[in-house]
């Protein structure tokens, strides 16, 4: 995961279908990471979200998170909904034509804060990070039982050293298939796809929510639409939105992407002005499909975390397609991780 690309949101749990490890792993690591926060004292805030419908349609998905959320349990993803008169008292610069769904645990993290955390953990603990360190090839030795062989290059001498592990964990965010095909027969490769989404600051006075504002979820696209969020020092920014691309480098924004975004963002925001809207930075997720975002009918067409060990090779565990709800779930999937490798 390439961190400082990341928008700090931390999710609820809503989107991904109460039988998936998107949804076990993001409630589980919400609560955690709030815990974590408090205790280290790294800068976060429950801001609540707001998804808003503007039709009858996108009411009536509001209305399947809504139930979805409540069918999980008391205090598990917790959501009220609000009616059009609600919003617009509490938020008069808001569109909620036909109301909006408050996710109560929805926050925001600083993401560079919580690294360095875990960073300083790890250390602590004996650990080493090797940054701009890649690995160029990696041998099973005896199917793992002898651990495995990682040949690594340094990213600015390009020297290539080898390093051997009794465990290996695939956590490699975008190239994690890449880690995958290395070791896995042909028959277990994996395909990855990357989808790249453009943000764009917002730097006028007004209007200001006090909270995040999503769309409604559209049917099958592979991301949330492109929404609102705020940063820790207030500032607003839009997207992401979804731009299919081979290239998982391709950081550059795009401004012809912004039309197209004002176009979504005035459907909520009516009053955004359009000339305090910039190009800001670009984020690429780590999908192994080009499926939804949301789950349907039976938790289908959303794609899952992939988290498992791989038959034949002993003390391997791979992880695939870590996109969101990725950091939000980062301290449960260590768990489940450990879990796998060690009870």
């Amino acid at each position: 995961m390439m961190i400082e690309r990341h928008e700090g949101v931390i999710h609820a749990g809503l989107y991904y279908g109460a039988s998936t490890l998107k949804t076990k792993l993001c409630v589980l690591g919400r609560s955690a990471l709030y815990s974590l926060c408090a205790r280290r004292a790294i800068n976060h805030r429950r801001t609540k979200k707001w998804i808003v419908a503007q039709t009858d349609a996108q009411w009536d998905r509001c209305l399947v998170l809504h139930e979805a959320a409540r069918a999980m349990g008391a205090g598990v993803v917790p959501t009220r909904l609000l009616s059009p008169d609600e919003a617009r008292r509490r938020e008069p610069d808001v569109r909620a034509e036909r109301g909006a769904v408050q996710s109560e645990e929805t926050g925001i993290v600083d993401s560079h804060g919580l690294m360095m955390v875990l960073q300083a953990d790890v250390e602590e603990s004996g650990g080493d990070c090797a940054f701009r360190a890649e690995v160029v090839a990696v041998e099973a030795l005896q199917r793992g039982q002898a651990g495995y062989r990682l040949t690594v290059r340094d990213g600015g001498t390009g020297q290539e050293t080898s390093v051997t592990t009794e465990t290996l964990v695939n956590s490699a965010g975008l190239f994690a298939c890449q880690i995958n095909n290395m070791l896995l027969p042909a028959d277990r490769h994996r395909t990855p796809y990357f989808a790249k989404g453009s943000y764009f600051a917002y730097n006028a006075a007004a209007p200001r929510p006090s909270l995040l504002i999503y769309p409604a979820p559209e049917p099958g696209l592979a991301g949330l639409g492109t929404h609102l969020t705020l940063d820790l020092a207030g500032r607003i920014r839009f997207g992401p939105d979804v731009e299919w691309v081979d290239d998982p480098t391709d950081l550059t924004p795009r401004p012809d992407r912004l039309e197209q975004a004002l176009r979504e963002v005035r459907r909520y925001l009516p009053g955004v002005d359009p000339a305090a809207v910039v190009p800001d930075y670009c984020g690429i997720r780590p999908k192994l499909s080009r499926t939804g975002a949301v789950a349907g009918s039976g938790d289908t067409g959303v794609q899952d975390f992939v988290i498992q060990k791989e038959e034949g090779l002993a003390g391997f565990v791979n992880l695939l397609g870590i996109e969101s709800p990725g950091l939000t779930s980062c301290l449960a999937i260590g768990d489940m991780v450990e879990s796998l490798l060690y009870r």
